[in-house]
């Protein structure tokens, strides 16, 4: 008798850095990874990426769940706070990344004189005429054998190709290593980087499909990378999501000072929101009817393809 495999619910998530409050950007954002996965009939995951102690503040976490919950976007399961999570990220460096981290001692003032002298050797027609490329580490340290706890750790990312097809932007190809470079996983500090804790998280979570902002999908293949190296399931579904920008092409962010999403009309915010995403009109009514109506005519085509969205409030 033939035993037929039951496929696996989608799990999808958001994952925002209280370093300020959600705004325009960051709620659109939520909505559209909240109403997409639902309409997969899939899980809505809620983690907290905090592990920049420096930046990251209680208060706005604690803002970000109210927001969030006011506006009927409840999230499956408990919410995970990354900062809780140190000691899982630090397992992973000794056991299945070990043999890819090393530790580095280069100072950013380090790596401009690195950079000054090649481009000088280019000039006097010593260096191998070779174009410099100045965004990826050159590896001065990663035959040193530096203290691994006593240095920030680098992680090498593969030399080759790698390709993914993004429900948004179309099919996707890039070399890691040439973009990215060995990539800082854990600053000197003992701080956890983003794409590290991301990943691992992602992985750990089973979750499926992310839904997230375009100015991720650089480093998306680095993520692919470092899941695939710690033996975590892998990402069945990707989407970038046009960013959200002001009418002189300025990404909506807490850096270019972003205003706070304001809760008092919850449906009013709701509406604003999917009709910047390009989604059929809902009615007017309770977040919760309105959340229903969007889920079940949610609509990925109107975005394909676009890199930005405008907003004239925003």
């Amino acid at each position: 008798m033939l035993t037929q495999t039951v496929p696996s619910q989608p799990i999808g998530r958001f994952a925002p850095s209280p370093t300020g409050e959600l705004h325009l950007g960051s709620f659109t954002t939520a909505l559209a990874s909240f109403c997409h996965i639902k309409s997969l009939g899939g899980k809505w995951l809620l983690r907290i990426e905090d592990t920049d102690i420096e930046r990251c503040d209680r208060q706005f976490t604690d803002q970000i769940l109210l927001d969030l919950d006011t506006l009927g976007l409840h999230w499956d399961g408990d919410v995970i706070h990354q900062s809780e999570r140190i000691d899982i990220y630090n397992d992973y460096l000794s056991s299945a990344l070990l043999p890819l981290t090393y530790g580095c001692q280069c100072s950013r003032k380090d790596l401009a004189r690195y950079w000054a002298k090649e481009e000088q050797r280019q000039a006097d027609g010593d260096g191998n005429n070779k174009t410099l490329n100045k965004k990826c580490y050159p590896r001065c340290c990663i035959a040193a054998a530096l203290d691994r706890q006593k240095h920030k750790l680098r992680i090498q990312l593969p030399n080759y190709q790698i390709g993914f097809k993004d429900g948004i932007q179309g099919l996707q190809w890039a070399n890691p290593q040439q973009t990215l470079g060995d990539m800082v996983v854990r600053r000197q500090d003992g701080m956890i980087n983003y794409i590290l804790a991301a990943s691992l998280d992602d992985g750990l979570q089973k979750v499926t499909h992310i839904m997230r902002g375009l100015d991720i999908l650089p480093m998306t293949t680095a993520q692919i990378s470092i899941m695939e190296a710690a033996r975590l399931p892998g990402i069945d579904q990707w989407y970038h999501l046009p960013l959200i920008c002001h009418d002189d092409g300025q990404k909506l962010s807490k850096q270019n000072l972003a205003q706070p999403i304001n809760i008092c009309n919850p449906s009013a915010l709701i509406a604003s929101a999917l009709q910047l995403l390009q989604q059929p009109t809902v009615d007017t009514d309770t977040p919760k009817n309105m959340l229903k109506q969007a889920i079940a005519q949610w609509d990925n085509t109107p975005l394909q393809g676009k890199q930005q969205l405008s907003s004239v409030n925003a």
